[in-house]
């Protein structure tokens, strides 16, 4: 006569389920946990935070001197020092101390406020400006555009986008905001909050080809475990636009926009701007630079900033990168998709783009 079969006790039986579910989502996907670049770091001192950023001399077309970055590192205030604004810029190490230490106490040598009210860095009887906004400021970074958009505006509606040679798939934009609530948007170029102080889009809106839009929700799968959301700024981008941009920018930040003789990643619709918001607050991430900042704190591997600031960085990117996605090498918010080349160059505005009954999508 066989025994009767022993029950398993049912902590043993929750405890097997959990390795089994832990077992299969390494199987078929990345657990969410997988992405975190490491312990999250604890934030510094709220009376420390106006002070983060960098100092110099600015001069007519640029900054002239060296450059000093007050940072935090392994809770240890930082102060850099760079001698360019090139990505490949090295940084050299003036001094540290404890984030204990007062930014404004009679024991700190460096920080002070000058006369006309701005924070700066003083190195012996040489004080440097504060060039950098306090903390993740949402006010947008400005230039002075060489030419007036209106004029910009009206010669880029009147040409063409470049020829292109090849068999292109056919697109399939996807609108990004009804695909998942936790999908926010903050589409600057439909403000005057832009980096040219008006707007250049006519609608709000945010598109992605099918694909993309897909990965960018598996994205967001992973991030809302760590219980954050994604804030998109900008996606699919008509070519006219890339046009005003290019046009209006000086040569030094010619680095930061897309030449439109070569079309963009956005002009396909395989390209996003976006960051991270507090999924229980609403509140976007601070990172080490704000939106289109045209400035080496924009750089995905920038030294500056804080250590809670770049891990919130280095884990959007890593999220962002396990889906398909690459950073560009000047911009930490802006993310191509891998079949960007499969897509051909569009300029429809986004008041022609007509939805249909598909949930999000356009043609």
């Amino acid at each position: 006569m066989r025994p009767e079969p022993r029950l398993l006790p049912r902590t043993l039986v929750w405890f097997a389920l959990a390795v089994l579910e832990a077992f299969t989502g390494a199987v078929w996907g990345q657990a969410p946990a997988a992405i975190e670049p490491g312990p999250k770091p604890a934030d510094i001192p709220a009376l420390w935070k106006p002070w983060i950023g960098e100092y110099g001399c600015c001069a007519e077309g640029g900054i002239a001197g060296p450059v000093f970055v007050v940072g935090e590192k392994n809770g240890l205030i930082t102060i850099l020092q760079r001698e360019s604004q090139s990505e490949k810029a090295k940084y050299e190490g003036v001094d540290s101390f404890p984030t204990s230490v007062s930014p404004r106490g009679p024991t700190h040598r460096y920080l002070a406020v000058n006369p006309n009210r701005h924070r700066e860095f003083q190195l012996g009887d040489v004080g440097y400006e504060k060039l950098t906004p306090d903390k993740n400021a949402t006010q947008q970074a400005k230039i002075k555009p060489i030419k007036a958009i209106g004029v910009l505006r009206k010669e880029a509606l009147s040409a063409s986008p470049p020829h292109e040679d090849g068999t292109f798939r056919k697109p399939d934009l996807v609108e990004l905001a009804p695909l998942d609530p936790s999908i926010h948007l903050d589409i600057r170029y439909a403000t005057a909050n832009d980096f040219l102080g008006t707007p250049v889009y006519s609608q709000a809106r945010a598109f992605l080809q099918r694909p993309a839009a897909e990965a960018l929700l598996r994205v967001l799968q992973k991030l809302k475990p760590l219980g954050y959301g994604l804030l998109i700024h900008d996606a699919y981008r008509p070519w006219y636009v890339s046009k005003i941009f290019w046009d209006a920018t000086p040569p030094e930040g010619k680095i930061f926009v897309a030449d439109p003789a070569q079309g963009s990643r956005h002009n396909r619709g395989c390209a996003a701007d976006l960051t991270l918001y507090d999924l229980r607050s609403g509140k976007p991430i601070e990172m080490p630079g704000t939106y289109d900042e045209m400035s080496p704190r924009s750089f995905p591997d920038y030294p500056g900033g804080t250590s809670l600031q770049r891990w919130h960085r280095d884990l959007l990117r890593r999220a962002m990168e396990s889906e398909g996605f690459t950073v560009y090498e000047a911009e930490w918010w802006h993310f191509d998709y891998k079949d960007w080349k499969e897509y051909p160059i569009l300029n429809v505005p986004f008041e022609k783009l007509g939805l249909d009954a598909r949930a999000g999508a356009v043609h």
